[in-house]
Formats: C-alpha cells, structure tokens, sequence
C-alpha cells in the first residue's frame, strides 16, 4: 500500500548520498562524532597556496556570499564549504560525518531531528556558534531567494532544546534531512552577530563563518581570495595559507591557464574531448556520475499539453546515437531517474517509448508541425548535446530552435513558466534529496515541467518511507507512470573530471567522492600543495 504523503518537504540542493543501511536504520541512527583526516598519497605540507579555477557557465558566477541571500545555492558550495564549513559533510563511500556538528538523531516517530552541535567552535570574529546561532540562520534561511533552501510544506517548529541542541519537527517524517543538507543554505551557519552590525550587502561581500577560511577579498563573478582561519576548530587545519577561486570562461580557457600556471585545480571540466589534454599535464579524476541527463517539457504550455507532442520527442530521440557520437558510448543508455552509481537503479522502464524515427515523423504530421524552442545551461557540452538533439528532432520534421542561459537566467528562465522543452538533469545519489526527480518533476518545484497529484505520490511517497524495498517500488512505479504519461525521456549519466596540478589534492579534487547532483563538493580543509 502507498503510504500517506499530504505533507512533505522537498529541498532543492546538490544533496549528499544517503546509504541503504542507513534508511533502515535512520530512526534511531547518529552521524559520525568526529572528522577523521583521510589518507593522501603523500604527507600533506603545511602552507602554501592554490587557486581554483571555476568554469562561468556554473561555479563561475556568485553574486554573493550570503547563504540566505545568494541566489546560485549549491554552485557555490565551494566557496561556501570554505568560508561557513558544514553542519554535516560527505565523504569517501558516501558517509555523511559531523563537522561542525557531532551527530544527529530522529525521534518523535521520525518527525523531530534533533542536531547536535560541536563545543567550542567559534565563528572567526570570536563569536559562538551554538544552538542560538543555528536557530537565527535557520529561521532567516526560510525567507532565502536561493533555491537550495528548504522548502516546507507546513511550517517548522525550529527550537534550541539546549546551548548545543537544536530540534526541528514537521507535521511528517522527513527521513533523508540530514542526508540533503549538502549543498543546502542549512548546512551554512553564518555569524550572527557579523549579519547584524555589517547589514546584509556588506555582509554578503565579506561574509564570516566558521569554516577554514576566512575572506580576504571577494570580487563577484571574477575573484575569490581567502586565507587560513587561524581560529579553525580542527587542529593543524587547513593546510593551505591561501586559497583563491578565479573565474574562467570555459574548459579551454581552463586548460590554457593551468599550462600558464594560472591556475592549480580546475573545478567540473565538462568536455570529453579535452579529457586526454588534461591527462597529459595534470591529475585528472573522473566524478561518478548520478544524474541522467533529461528531456524536461513544459506540459502547462503548447506545444507539449498535448500528449502527442510528448510522445513525438520520446521517438525522436535516439540516445543510444548521441552517446556514441559525442562520447564514444561511454555511458550507459537508460530510461530513468536513476544511475548506476546511485541508489535504486534501474535502467529499463516498462512502456517507456524507444526511439522510432517512422513513428516520430508520423506524429509530427497529424500535429501539423512542431515548433518550440530547447534551452539547456551554458556549459560546452550540454551545449553541443542541445546542438546533436536539434539535430536528430529535425530529422523528424520538428522546427527547433535553441537557447543556452548562465544559471541565474536559467533559473529565470524557469520561475518565468514560458519555457518549452529544457535539456537538464534529473537525479541525485538518493532520488529523494537535491536535484533529485521531485525537482524536475513534483509539482511541488519551481523547476517542474508536470503538474500532476498521483505523480507527486509516488515521488514524495518513496522519499517518506524509510522501507529501501518500498522506496524502490515507489520509484519503480513513478518511472513508469512518467514514461505512459510521456512526461519527458531519459538519456544517460555523463560524468565530468577535476582537474589538478602535479602535487596539489584534496579529497573530492583529487580522490573521488560520490557526486550528488552535479558535481561532488570538494573538502578543502584538506587541500595541500606540495609542489
């Protein structure tokens, strides 16, 4: 039987992974008590300096720094796991440990998480980051214009049960909270007291956190500096002096300023063609993908309220083609939300509609024509896919024309509602967290192109269970139910590479980490040059 889910919350973030074992368990399970140092190939130096640099398209563009008033959320993390640190952070084999946090349990038959903070730590103007702190950013974070902050569905009670103590419950079990905080305004804890005297603008330039950097100077879009934050609660951390992200505007301006020695690292390098060029010179790590690129159609608007259309670009669409052509069949085709680096897998969906170019064509007669517009990122390759699927709809008689946007215009673009078909991605480790599918397809979302209450169910269903078995029905069911509805076809995970120089690592840079949306966060209190 499908469970109960009238009220649920979903978080629209870059999300940590969220282990099976651990839904098992999650009612009465806690967070590792403590970071743990992890293994590099080389004793780590201390001092030094690294810059990152940060493609413009995505991580490039940061308006500001205020978690509850910067508007590209999870495309900063790095930037902000720097300055603020994390409640919660992700590591190797997708554990989720306490940093500025010790543990986390849920009680209230699953409804309260109460969060336990760290002792000690303090912000780096010398203030405490206790449970009062926690409750002020929580509570600003809700009125946040960025859209990785939580969304409610009922309104939380958020309490500071102790100085080191916060709880939040909700009207109904949200079993992966803790899990989704990666990439979340909540894992962010701003100083209070710097908000306060500097005002929100200033603040924003220059904010104050508890993480292991500390800002320098901040030109927005351009130039990030930061330096060490001597009052840093781990011992003999960070090890770098400085740390500086810089922007670029693209792969090849990315490859040409490391071979200058402009740069150390090189966040999300996109383009497969320059993978081997990267190889030659740096240290270049693949990210497990988790997140199948998608169709999204916008079933509110012509032309794709009609089922027929939908159905159209089901069969116009040979993802099998556009792997072999633009990634020398590097990933695996599939028909759903999922992948395999991810939880609840599945890559063949029943009645999902394969690619036959007869049936496309004969389609778009008895439409008489299509014509709609396709937007995608403004990154190299969701560019060229965007260009290779204008293509293939075209063989179809489809009148395609495209637009490619940063992220502030994608979200736009988006929250504008006139948009008609978009190549995005749809998926995160644990569907139920992040850019997960109830981001692109729950109607709960500003980025859905569906509208649709049994939909939501399923999706919203399978994240308020903490049953694995049952979730994995839920999730198998609502594939399902997307590909009889039409609602938007399925590609394949495409994975993307950091990059960097001979002697500089850091976990997630240079060692993989599980990706939970888009790219994996990178740990930089552990980033070293020994160059």
């Amino acid at each position: 039987m499908r469970p109960k889910t009238s009220h649920r919350r979903t978080i629209f973030v870059a999300a940590p992974a969220i282990l099976a074992t651990m839904a098992m368990a999650i009612l009465s399970g806690c967070a590792s008590s403590s970071s743990s140092k992890p293994p590099v190939s080389a004793a780590p130096h201390q001092g030094g300096s690294v810059t990152v640099l940060e493609g413009a398209g995505f991580a490039g563009n940061w308006p500001g720094l205020d978690p509850a008033t910067d508007t590209d959320g999870a495309a900063n993390q790095s930037y902000m796991d720097s300055i603020f640190g994390e409640l919660f952070e992700l590591t190797a084999g997708g554990k989720t440990t306490g940093d500025l946090a010790t543990g986390y349990n849920f009680t209230n038959g699953g409804k309260t998480v109460v969060v336990t903070l760290r002792k000690g730590v303090k912000f780096s103007d010398g203030t405490p980051l206790n449970a009062a702190a926690v409750v002020y950013n929580w509570t600003r974070d809700l009125a946040a214009t960025c859209t990785c902050k939580p969304v409610f569905l009922t309104p939380p009670e958020i309490v500071a049960t102790g100085p080191y103590t916060v709880s939040l419950t909700l009207s109904y079990v949200d079993a992966p909270f803790i899990n989704a905080l990666q990439g979340s305004v909540f894992n962010w804890i701003a100083s209070p007291t710097a908000i306060q005297k500097m005002g929100e603008k200033a603040f924003a330039l220059k904010p104050v956190g508890a993480g292991p950097f500390t800002v320098v100077s901040d030109t927005p879009d351009s130039e990030l500096v930061l330096k060490k934050n001597p009052t840093y609660w781990q011992q003999g951390l960070p090890y770098l002096n400085t740390l500086t992200f810089k922007t670029v505007a693209g792969d090849e301006q990315a490859l040409t300023a490391m071979e200058a020695g402009s740069g150390q690292a090189y966040e999300g390098m996109s383009t497969p063609q320059l993978r081997s060029a990267f190889a030659a010179k740096f240290v270049t790590t693949a990210e497990p993908s988790t997140s199948p690129y998608d169709i999204q159609l916008n079933t509110k608007i012509a032309p794709f309220n009609n089922k027929l259309a939908r159905e159209a670009i089901y069969y116009a669409t040979d993802a099998a083609l556009l792997d072999k052509s633009l990634f020398q069949d590097t990933y695996p085709v599939g028909e759903s939300f999922t992948a395999p680096a991810g939880l609840f897998y599945e890559r063949v969906v029943p009645g999902y509609l394969a690619y036959d170019l007869a049936k496309a064509k004969s389609l778009v007669r008895q439409l008489g024509g299509l014509s709609f517009n396709l937007g995608t990122i403004n990154v190299p390759t969701a560019i060229e896919m965007n260009e290779a699927v204008q293509t293939e709809w075209q063989q179809a008689g489809m009148k395609v024309s495209l637009s490619d946007y940063d992220l502030t215009g994608l979200i736009g673009a988006f929250t504008a509602g006139k948009w008609q078909a978009m190549l995005q991605t749809a998926g995160a480790y644990d569907p139920g967290t992040g850019v997960g599918v109830c981001f692109r397809f729950c109607s709960t979302s500003p980025f859905t192109g569906v509208w649709d209450t049994h939909l939501n169910d399923l999706l919203i269903g399978a994240a308020s269970t903490t049953n694995p078995a049952t979730r994995q029905s839920l999730y198998d069911q609502a594939a399902a139910y997307i590909a009889q509805n039409a609602y938007g076809p399925f590609l394949f995970p495409i994975a993307g590479y950091n990059i960097a120089v001979k002697g500089v690592g850091a976990p997630g840079l240079t060692t993989p980490l599980p990706v939970t949306d888009v790219n994996p966060e990178v740990l930089w209190q552990y980033a070293y040059n020994n160059g």
